[in-house]
């Protein structure tokens, strides 16, 4: 893991904000290689002067949507039970780590999409079932960038307030993980709750 991390630095600080887009995209696709480790490291170089932090949070959300992207067309070309498959036969990725994330999809259904952005361990896989479900492509991507955007903004966000010490983040993910999920799934109740009522009240309009 410490050769991946060195090699994404090198990217980021020889190509720029765009490596960020880079090296999430690979973490994305990748999900051994843990966002709360990349997202912190490219803060971190941002505070070096690298490239501007905001420069680094909106890579990192391109970066996000594109490895998104390609989990989606894995699961909706090869299905739930292949890719299954193809986890067990690949180094540091199980079988239970995609399992996980149909589950969470067959919970939460689509917003899961959203609030699975900030939660470890599903963040990356949950686009499968997303692919395999046949989710519209701008609902997904939309709901991709949104929920990576809040992720990526808090955690590069935090490695460019530490500096050299950023590698404290990865500690407090978890906290912060909980926190975020319940934000957005109150925020998610009140846009569906708003939804109802504007189609209640339209009905008796009638």
């Amino acid at each position: 893991m410490d050769v991946v991390l060195d090699w994404l630095v090198q990217i980021m600080r020889a190509v720029g904000a765009p490596g960020v887009g880079v090296a999430t995209a690979l973490e994305t696709v990748f999900p051994p290689v843990p966002s709360e480790v990349v997202l912190p490291l490219a803060g971190y170089t941002a505070s070096l002067d690298h490239y501007s932090v905001v420069a680094a949070v909106v890579w990192a959300t391109v970066g996000s949507v594109v490895g998104a992207l390609l989990l989606y067309w894995a699961g909706a070309a090869w299905g739930a039970e292949r890719v299954c498959v193809l986890a067990d036969r690949l180094p540091l990725l199980h079988r239970r780590d995609v399992e996980r994330s149909l589950d969470w999809f067959a919970r939460h259904g689509r917003t899961a999409v959203l609030v699975g952005r900030v939660v470890p361990g599903v963040r990356s896989l949950v686009s499968i079932p997303a692919g395999v479900d046949r989710m519209p492509l701008p609902a997904f991507v939309g709901y991709t960038a949104l929920g990576s955007l809040a992720w990526n903004a808090l955690l590069v966000g935090a490695g460019y307030q530490l500096g050299a010490r950023w590698h404290l983040v990865e500690g407090y993910v978890g906290s912060a993980s909980r926190v975020i999920v319940v934000v957005l799934a109150l925020a998610a109740a009140y846009g569906f709750w708003r939804l109802l009522h504007r189609h209640h009240q339209g009905g008796l309009a009638e």
